[in-house]
């Protein structure tokens, strides 16, 4: 190969590049463009990951198209480009509606196998993107501004937002991620459900197959439990293991199959419906007939979505988390939301707060059912000091601000510890969901991991939740930490265990439960010595749980991960000049190599004049 022929292919090579970079400026922009128009269109857009995918395939392929054709391409590539969109979102879906892919799977894939959709298509027809032959006279004098504009704007944000969006991605999909086997073990299948007593009323704890939020199922199930006053059960339209938040794998009571044969086909008093990362039709349409049939629905923070969705809240007042209720009330304008109470009593709909509100939605059942003597009773035996008799306790009108961004600094630019968590028999519900939700959903700041003492066997509750530990202590050489909650494992601590964890992991166990309260207390504040204080006051405002009754003392801002972005940026931008610098004195070096028209005249007419 000479060196003319290697020149024009690194020209068409640098071509084929910058077009591409080129397209992808033009497909954000379609998005930035035409997010706004989907959201008054199809204002439920967001909800749903199939619906969200065709819109964003369609800002996508409108945004480049106007590019293209400003670039003289012809209409079949224009169409080419516009299949590369939406193709792997249409390949996902199939999975996705049949339960078998999350829609996590579907944003995230779907974006990833877009990339070599797009260079297929333009390899299919090469020659239109390796040769500088679009967009010629007048187009090409503003053209060519443009194309500098926009080649360093990307080299400015696609570096951060690239490590940021990856990072935020692989994180994203482990709060919920399942077991590589999500089956129930024999010895665990062959253990009977709680006694049923007739004369009680019966609370179910609805649990999706794509698993739940950990505080908002099992904070409003120990409350209920400890009020004595109810047949309970957790249940699933399969009986499986699901995931609850931070890989807590909790096997459901009944399907519900299981539970319409204990109550011999009578409707269950009570639904608790908690947060969950997905659901389906069945789902929602059982969740439907349970409240046409008399039951009392509790949504807990983000499951009111569930409840809205499933046609329960039209026309009625409800409430939900502080974040997310803007876009409920987008979503579902029907219903009359309420922001800054604990609950909204509504009849046969109760509504929550956000996450540690569920409580007080469960002590309001237990009000309605039992009376306001086993209520208070019941928050006295969970530790709650919340409780308002009769109605529900005003919450202070939270939004976003300013250091409410360190939820993104952790999600995007922070490492992530590994936190082993210690799964013991008689645990006490909200003490095992204070770890796994605090550490790792919102906060973004940790893997979690449930360990069991006794390797993978199944582990009893205080109130007789089975839960399957993801691993033993052998092979968890690799922690950061290791966490015991538990009020009781703290007071019975073990010297041989500890011993044998020091010896196993080479580190020392941390009870995080050893000082009376309620039980989130002291996770917040060993969070806050452990982390960082921003994080610890974000975490206790999701949670909503008042700032001002903890002791937060520990790390301030963490500004080295706040300032990752910007070191990402300038190498970005560094590197652009550097390819830019190596262009340039290409084409330098060629200029002074080519023969000029002195070089090249015909020497023989001056031949024939001697």
């Amino acid at each position: 190969m000479n060196s003319g022929t290697r020149r024009e292919r690194i020209r068409g090579l640098l071509r084929f590049s910058v077009h591409f970079l080129q397209m992808v400026v033009a497909m954000a922009a379609g998005m930035l463009v035409l997010a706004p128009v989907w959201r008054l269109i199809l204002p439920t857009s967001a909800e749903r990951a199939d619906v969200l995918a065709i819109t964003m395939a369609t800002d996508m392929s409108i945004g480049m198209a106007v590019w293209m054709r400003v670039r003289r391409h012809g209409w079949a590539s224009i169409l080419e480009m516009s299949a590369a969109m939406f193709v792997p979102f249409l390949v996902l879906l199939v999975p996705y509606w049949t339960g078998a892919a999350f829609a996590s799977t579907v944003m995230v894939g779907g974006h990833l196998l877009m990339v070599p959709a797009m260079v297929l298509a333009m390899l299919r027809r090469r020659a239109e993107y390796t040769h500088a032959r679009h967009a010629t006279g007048a187009g090409r004098r503003w053209a060519r501004p443009l194309v500098r504009a926009g080649v360093i704007v990307v080299a400015v944000l696609a570096p951060p937002a690239v490590v940021g969006s990856v990072n935020a991605v692989t994180y994203l999909h482990t709060i919920y991620q399942p077991p590589a086997d999500d089956s129930v073990p024999a010895s665990v299948r062959s253990l009977a459900a709680p006694a049923h007593d007739p004369a009680k009323p019966t609370a179910a704890v609805l649990v999706g197959t794509q698993g739940a939020n950990a505080a908002d199922t099992l904070a409003p199930y120990e409350t209920l439990a400890a009020s004595g006053a109810f047949n309970l059960y957790t249940v699933a339209p399969k009986r499986q293991r699901v995931t609850l938040t931070g890989g807590l794998d909790l096997v459901p009571d009944l399907d519900f199959t299981a539970l319409d044969r204990r109550l011999a086909g009578r409707v269950a008093d009570v639904i608790v419906v908690p947060a969950m990362p997905g659901t389906d039709a069945a789902l929602r349409n059982w969740l439907a007939g349970q409240a046409r049939r008399g039951a009392l629905v509790l949504g807990v923070c983000q499951g009111a979505g569930t409840v809205a969705a499933a046609g329960l809240l039209d026309g009625h007042d409800a409430t939900s988390h502080w974040f997310r209720i803007g876009g409920l009330a987008d979503s579902y304008p029907r219903v009359r939301w309420h922001r800054a109470t604990r609950y909204v009593d509504d009849g046969n709909v109760i509504t929550t707060g956000g996450v540690l509100s569920g409580i007080d939605g469960a002590l309001r059942v237990i009000e309605r059912l039992r009376g306001e003597r086993a209520a208070s009773a019941a928050a006295t035996a969970v530790g709650w000091t919340h409780y308002s008799p009769g109605a529900p306790q005003p919450l202070p009108r939270s939004t976003f601000g300013p250091r409410d961004m360190i939820t993104g600094v952790n999600l995007s630019f922070r490492s992530h510890d590994d936190i082993g968590v210690l799964v013991t028999d008689g645990i006490g519900e909200i003490e095992l969901a204070s770890v796994f939700i605090t550490y790792s959903d919102v906060s973004y700041i940790a893997h979690t991991t449930a360990l069991g003492v006794n390797g993978t066997e199944p582990v009893r509750s205080r109130h007789g939740l089975v839960f399957l530990p993801r691993q033993g202590l052998s092979g968890a050489e690799n922690l950061d930490r290791l966490l015991v909650p538990g009020a009781d494992a703290a007071r019975t601590r073990d010297p041989a265990l500890d011993a044998r964890v020091r010896a196993e992991l080479g580190r020392s166990p941390e009870y995080v439960h050893a000082q009376p309260g309620f039980a989130f207390v002291p996770v917040l504040e060993n969070m806050a010595r452990t982390v960082d204080v921003p994080t610890a006051q974000w975490r206790s405002k999701t949670l909503e749980y008042p700032v001002r009754e903890l002791s937060l003392t520990g790390p301030g801002w963490p500004w080295g991960a706040t300032l990752l972005p910007l070191l990402y940026s300038v190498l970005g931008l560094a590197l652009t000049a550097a390819v830019w610098l190596l262009v340039r004195a290409r084409r330098i070096s060629r200029t002074v190599a080519e023969p000029g028209p002195a070089d090249r005249a015909d020497p023989v007419p001056e031949m024939a004049g001697r």
